[in-house]
């Protein structure tokens, strides 16, 4: 994976972040994200470092939120991924 793309994984990631603090509020939003071993973030749910595989990464962020709340998640998330067609995750693929 190049460092574009690299990149272009660690905006939507924080994206999602950032999205889900508004609908989880911010505590909740970066507490579910923390689990996520292969992201650290900052105190704001900027990514700090991605460790490993970013699409994986992703994916296990993803089902974090969709583990709180489902079929909700989904439908939130949706229009990010239409801004960056070329990060594939289970909601675009």
């Amino acid at each position: 994976m190049n460092t574009n793309e690299q990149e272009q994984y660690k905006r939507v990631i924080e994206e999602v972040v950032h999205k889900q603090s508004i609908i989880l509020g911010p505590q909740i939003a970066l507490l579910k994200a923390r689990n996520v071993k292969e992201v650290s973030f900052s105190s704001k749910g900027d990514v700090l470092e991605i460790k490993g595989d970013p699409k994986q990464a992703l994916e296990k962020l993803i089902d974090q939120y969709v583990e709180l709340s489902g079929q909700i998640v989904k439908t939130a998330l949706g229009p990010i991924f239409t801004k960056y067609p070329s990060v594939k995750t289970g909601l675009n693929a």
